[in-house]
């Protein structure tokens, strides 16, 4: 569903950022992207969701490339930055609607599918409030219901659990394992190492700006915690 080859990216054309990184994730895979602040994860992020123009190497959704095909990629991909920026001069209703309108949901699809998840979400009395009075946690469960509601093939999420209280993190993660059981695929970045672990079917371990480590959860950590794995890596000079 998802494969880099090669890519790298330089900011001042002097020190790269990321450097030849090549990973695949297939349909069915929740995929960990952990490394350091700086190591390179919202570049590579932003590269795949097309926010970001690069020249060097390859990245595919679906087999689309996203340079050559940027809009076949990203009909089928959502993207949830770290800090999600939304219109807050509308509803959460009116947002949804702005998304499903995007996406080309189905209109008879589309009022089901934001019951289901806003009411997941513990978001359905809100759905009338402009976005602008929303907490942090709120705009991120708006960000995530929006990212769901067209039941992408590739979800991108960058730290997806900042913001979220301990039941709405649960029910994001239950969405995630959803999204892979119907054939999607996950690739997301975080620094809850212990929730990576858990939930994450392969690892990925960026450093620098150099793929350190990526493999299934359990041969990148063998008998450690991945909390101990990642800091035997990053400290390893």
């Amino acid at each position: 569903m998802l494969t880099i080859k090669n890519f790298s990216f330089s900011y001042d054309n002097k020190k790269k950022a990321v450097d030849s990184l090549s990973l695949s994730v297939a349909a069915g895979e929740i995929v960990g992207f952990i490394g350091h602040n700086g190591a390179g994860k919202t570049t590579t992020i932003r590269a795949i969701t097309g926010v970001l123009a690069f020249k060097d190497g390859q990245i595919l959704v679906d087999g689309h490339d996203v340079k050559a095909e940027p809009i076949a990629a990203k009909k089928i991909t959502s993207y949830v930055p770290d800090n999600p920026d939304l219109y807050e001069f509308m509803t959460g209703a009116q947002f949804a609607r702005f998304i499903c309108d995007v996406y080309e949901v189905d209109r008879r699809e589309r009022a089901g599918a934001l019951a289901e998840l806003s009411g997941a979400f513990e978001l359905t009395d809100n759905l009338g409030d402009l976005i602008g009075s929303y907490s942090h946690g709120m705009k991120q469960k708006l960000a995530l219901i929006a990212a769901l509601i067209h039941e992408p093939k590739l979800l991108i999420l960058d730290e997806p659990f900042v913001g979220l209280d301990p039941k709405a993190a649960h029910t994001a993660k239950e969405m995630m394992r959803k999204c892979c059981k119907r054939g999607s695929a996950v690739f997301f970045s975080t620094h809850v190492l212990d929730v990576a672990e858990k939930l994450c079917d392969k690892i990925a371990i960026i450093k620098g700006g150099t793929l350190v480590a990526f493999g299934s959860t359990e041969s990148v950590k063998g008998d450690l915690s991945l909390e101990d794995v990642f800091l035997e890596l990053i400290n390893d000079a």
